[in-house]
């Protein structure tokens, strides 16, 4: 199967354009895409530049390049157009109608999407993810401030989900692995027991998580089928009896995972 190229290019990081357009391509699952971002693209001789690589791609591979395109700039978004690609211009079919509805033209500014506009909003973030390495896999067991704590086996996905929820959202979340003896016990922990309003569980197919967990521990009993199989189902146990707001990480998103668990719990948070 022959790829199709697609360069995001942005006058930002790029992230907008890549986010969006990844989102897009995934619709055409019997299609392969390579793809590259081109981001910081602000000035009329970078665009220039991006221009002149994409259309020499597509010389060289008799396709038609795609862009997807995230800059301001008018004037950069025509010289990039010039390549002969695919543009999909990703403010476009909103610029009109809100220049219609609000009554007035926008105001072009290169990068402020992704750029340090609140400081207190950039400092929420940094210590929302201070907190979380700080709160992770039970190094600081004290909750007190934490506005999400995921529980689940080790592997389960608890971490990469603290992690985003800080960078993203600035939201406190910290994450309590449930070891064996806590599954033989059968009951919530004692730490977590002033929480429960605050917790959320993660579980996840014990094949996969054998896979994961030979990864980072090979040929151990902790990455064996058996033991993954039995952690697995204690916790689910616990988490039914417990009544705890549970999903299986096994075939969804870091993104979809956040997402599911703020609006489990009631947090409105917008991202940054």
């Amino acid at each position: 199967m022959t790829k199709r190229r697609v360069f995001y290019i942005s006058d930002g990081t790029g992230i907008t354009a890549e986010t969006i357009g990844h989102s897009v391509l995934t619709q055409f699952g019997g299609v392969e895409f390579e793809t590259t971002r081109l981001p910081f693209v602000d000035s009329m001789d970078k665009a220039r530049e991006a221009a002149e690589r994409v259309r020499k791609e597509g010389e060289e591979s008799g396709l038609r390049p795609i862009v997807v395109n995230t800059v301001i700039d008018p004037e950069m978004s025509l010289l990039i157009s010039d390549s002969g690609a695919l543009m999909l211009d990703v403010f476009a079919p909103f610029i009109a109608p809100l220049e219609l509805e609000l009554g007035t033209k926008r105001q072009p500014r290169v990068g402020q999407a992704h750029g340090l506009v609140n400081f207190q909003e950039y400092e929420s973030r940094i210590n929302a993810t201070n907190y979380a390495l700080s709160h992770d896999d039970g190094i600081d067991p004290n909750f007190n401030d934490s506005e999400v704590i995921l529980v689940g086996v080790s592997r389960s996905g608890k971490t990469p989900t603290c992690l985003y929820l800080a960078l993203q959202f600035g939201i406190r979340a910290g994450n309590y692995p449930l070891t064996p003896d806590d599954l033989e016990q059968g009951e919530l922990p004692q730490k977590l027991l002033a929480h429960r309003q605050r917790l959320f569980a993660l579980t996840i197919d014990p094949i996969r998580l054998r896979q994961v967990r030979e990864i980072r521990k090979p040929g151990s009993r902790y990455a064996t089928l058996d033991q993954c199989r039995y952690e697995v189902a204690e916790a689910e146990k616990l988490f039914k009896r417990e009544r705890l707001p549970v999903l299986s990480t096994t075939h969804t998103s870091i993104e979809e995972i956040a997402s599911k668990v703020l609006q489990a719990l009631g947090i409105q948070r917008h991202l940054f």
